[in-house]
């Protein structure tokens, strides 16, 4: 049989963000509904700068494939993630598609953001704070307007320079105002959402920093070590996950010393209606992503769905 290799390019070419972000959504109820496997990450470090990691297996109710990804992080370089997403037929194994990991990531973490925002933030929530200006930074602003009518954007970095330049390129991109914050504090002062996407090993939100009502999607920590948000916020605000003994091992929670007495649902529980999310105006709501197999499979899925039936994608018989 023949294999789809999938480059960045066809992996761009192939998906279409409002479509997924409906297909997340059924994902992560159907999760929560039924999960059958238990998704597991095997990380291990290269060197000071870099780790490679295995996230596997990505299954989901009602897909006959799995996937199995393949990728290594480097910090601070660009593209700071390389790597492969491996997509399998369910009964027998046969491989799919090789398609890059690195497009297909990032959107559907975007994605992800986005649903966590729809789900958990006012739906009056317009004015945005961007700590990070990386290039998740940018694709949660993009995915976040599919959700939410936004107004004003404010983005803070410890480069200054990355700030004003994301600045800069999301108003040209968007045709909305994005300005950048000297501090973390500036940038949150007056914001209804707060994404935080960076690699920082120390918390840097606080209680006394948050106003009430906002909502928070804390994306960086997901791997041991890291941390974005103190433990009074965790302990003080509404926090929901994407997986909970995850989030526990190496997700906010573990930041800091934390565990599962923190953490009220994960999002498929109050997609499924298992649980509630916000229960009033005031309340502020947390939603802590590590990044899960299936939500992989549903991105992957997604672009071979499109990808097999054109004929200028590269095919190659590995049994040959």
């Amino acid at each position: 049989m023949s294999t789809l290799l999938l480059s960045r390019t066809d992996v761009i070419r192939h998906m279409e963000a409002l479509t997924l972000l409906s297909e997340m959504r059924e994902a992560f109820r159907a999760d929560a509904e039924h999960r059958s496997v238990e998704p597991q990450r095997a990380r291990a470090p290269l060197h000071e700068r870099g780790t490679a990691m295995v996230i596997f297996p990505g299954t989901l109710q009602g897909i006959p494939a799995y996937t199995v990804k393949v990728h290594a992080k480097f910090p601070g370089r660009t593209p700071a993630i390389q790597g492969v997403v491996q997509l399998h037929d369910l009964e027998t194994g046969a491989l799919l598609a090789v398609m890059d990991s690195g497009h297909l990531t990032a959107l559907r973490t975007g994605v992800v953001g986005a649903l966590a925002a729809d789900v958990l933030a006012r739906q009056d929530a317009c004015r945005v704070a961007l700590i990070g200006a990386g290039a998740q930074a940018s694709m949660q602003l993009k995915s976040l307007r599919l959700v939410r009518s936004l107004n004003h954007v404010r983005v803070y970095d410890v480069d200054v320079a990355r700030a004003v330049d994301f600045s800069t390129r999301m108003y040209k991109a968007l045709d909305l105002p994005v300005r950048p914050a000297m501090s973390v504090e500036e940038a949150v002062e007056d914001a209804d959402i707060v994404i935080t996407a960076t690699p920082s090993r120390e918390p840097f939100l606080y209680p006394g920093m948050i106003r009430g009502g906002t909502h928070i999607t804390a994306l960086g920590a997901d791997e041991p070590g890291k941390a974005e948000l103190a433990a009074g916020l965790l302990r003080q605000s509404t926090f929901f996950c994407d997986h909970r003994a995850l989030n526990v091992a190496m997700g906010a929670p573990a930041g800091v010393g934390l565990g599962d007495e923190v953490i009220h649902a994960e999002l498929g529980e109050v997609l499924a209606g298992t649980k509630k999310g916000r229960t009033d105006a005031g309340q502020v709501t947390l939603f802590g992503a590590v990044g899960l197999p299936f939500q992989d499979l549903v991105a992957a899925w997604h672009v071979y769905q499109v990808a097999r039936t054109d004929d200028t994608v590269q095919r190659v018989d590995f049994g040959a």
